[in-house]
């Protein structure tokens, strides 16, 4: 951190009384701008990384059998509300602050009760018992599952956000599971799992890199999916009440399922203002440049749009309400890992949302497969969906959907704009190169990164069934190896390497996970 300082200290531009700074900073750069923001953000990450120990300390410190009530003795009623008035944050930023710190404390305490007994001759299995001396990922005896992301925490690989996210979207490894796997294999298979999120976690917003941990315990763990999706269910509530002004308020808690279907409502109502496709009818176009001119706010035309349901409800045509396309929620469940059952006959398999990956458990999947049917989409062993036709020049309503489950969305680095709201790209220009429309030619791209690819000189290109590669203009960098967004790409791209055990095998943890 002093280094950063010093480095921060000796730009001229900053180096000036607090009252000069905005007239100052705008004296620098583009590329200083943008290396100021970066040291900044790092000195930021390790005073709240610092700022977090403490809290931990003070948490740790306000347990009466540790050295009497912190907390308490200073007025406060708990640790959070101690670390709240001091550094005037919010509560819910206290509190993580909390969190981080103390498991950071039961890190060490656990890993220096692993280094003792190895040391004194418990262990000799050839793992690792000082996290220091372990590699990265590596998880030594007696070590506790989440030890790759103390490490990462504290060598500055993660920030407090994300160590709390990825740590609270696990949560604990279970106890049981199916298949009978031993509590160290499960424990390691935890341990892969952060360790891979943390790998994620660079470029990655917090609420998204939230959702992959939550996704990834799901598909570790699908009887707890179900019993987590079953909580969630017994939560749902719709609330409503008048204010003191006379204005009328709801507030509605949503089950899963009923999550995504209002999500899908709200796309397909607003898509044309979030950057939706622009490869539209004549009729289509005319609607969306209507909505686009519409004086109404996006929630003004959210609320219209769901009066409007409640008041057709079933009675309505889709296209009455919905325009072009009626919303619906598309579940992708890999085929291979579906089949065992649990005692009471639910599936035991962990489906996900088409659009932004949501972990859906079997029931949900069982209950639609009955109810609405499927389709299957054959990948090989790479992930690539078979080609469903190349004479034509845009892709087809089927091929969208083989892209969609290979790709999970725009498959822009660091973009999380989700299936529905993208566009088919053709690598080879169909232009200049009278490319294919083919699948393993094409990528999905959201309307404003497919416009910058066209416009600004990047292009992606691919070799045979290799992964897409993203080349940036000239003279900007090196390329950039693209990756999936989908959630369930784990079936056809598992992450350890084959000296990390056989965690992910058929039988070993979950049929999920297999």
């Amino acid at each position: 951190m002093r280094e950063r300082v010093d480095r921060l200290a000796a730009c001229e531009e900053l180096n000036v009384e607090s009252s000069a700074l905005p007239t100052s900073a705008q004296g620098l750069s583009d590329q200083s701008v943008l290396n100021t923001l970066a040291e900044l953000s790092a000195v930021i990450n390790d005073a709240t990384r610092l700022q977090a120990v403490l809290a931990g300390v003070a948490a740790q410190r306000s347990r009466r059998e540790e050295r009497g009530d912190f907390s308490t003795q200073r007025g406060h009623a708990s640790p959070v509300s101690l670390i709240q008035s001091i550094t005037g944050g919010t509560k819910a930023d206290a509190a993580r602050q909390v969190r981080v710190g103390s498991a950071l404390l039961e890190v060490d305490v656990q890993v220096s009760a692993g280094a003792e007994a190895v040391d004194g001759g418990a262990g000799g299995d050839g793992g690792c018992g000082d996290v220091s001396a372990c590699a990265e990922g590596e998880v030594g005896p007696g070590e506790p599952w989440n030890a790759p992301l103390h490490r990462a925490l504290l060598d500055g690989r993660l920030t407090s956000a994300q160590h709390d996210a990825i740590q609270r979207g696990l949560g604990e490894p279970v106890a049981a599971v199916a298949g009978g796997a031993s509590s160290a294999a499960v424990r390691e298979a935890w341990s892969l799992a952060a360790d891979g999120l943390v790998d994620e976690a660079s470029g990655t917003p917090v609420e998204e890199l939230s959702k992959r941990a939550r996704t990834v315990r799901d598909l570790l763990d699908p009887c707890g999916a179900e019993e987590r999706y079953a909580r969630r269910f017994e939560n749902r509530s719709l609330r409503s009440w008048v204010d003191k002004d006379g204005q009328h308020h709801t507030s509605i808690v949503h089950d899963d399922e009923m999550a995504l279907w209002v999500q899908a409502i709200l796309d397909a109502g607003l898509r044309p203002r979030r950057g939706g496709p622009r490869f539209l009818t004549d009729g289509e176009r005319a609607a969306a440049a209507e909505l686009v001119a519409d004086a109404r706010t996006n929630e003004q035309i959210a609320y219209d749009l769901f009066m409007d349901i409640v008041r057709a409800g079933a009675l309505a045509h889709a296209g009455d309400v919905f325009g072009a396309r009626q919303p619906g929620v598309r579940m992708v469940v890999v085929k291979d890992a579906v089949g065992p059952r649990d005692p009471m006959g639910r599936l035991l398999a962990v489906g996900h949302a088409e659009d932004r990956g949501d972990a859906l458990p079997g029931s949900v999947i069982d209950r639609n497969l009955c109810a609405v049917g499927s389709r299957d989409v054959t990948v090989d062993g790479c992930g690539n969906p078979l080609d469903v036709g190349r004479e034509q020049r845009l892709y087809t309503s089927s091929q969208r959907v083989a892209l969609a489950v290979r790709d999970g969305g725009c498959i822009w680095p660091e973009c999380t704009r989700p299936a529905s709201y993208c566009e088919a790209h053709h690598c080879d220009t169909w232009s200049v190169d009278r490319g294919r429309t083919d699948i393993d030619r094409g990528v999905l791209l959201c309307r404003f990164h497919h416009l910058a690819l066209h416009n600004q000189g990047w292009r992606i290109t691919r070799d045979r069934t290799g992964p897409f590669v993203l080349h940036r203009p000239p003279g900007d960098g090196p390329p950039i190896v693209l990756e999936s967004k989908a959630a369930w790409r784990w079936a056809w791209d598992p992450p350890p390497p084959p000296d990390r055990g056989r965690w992910r095998e058929p039988g070993a943890v979950t049929a999920g996970a297999a």
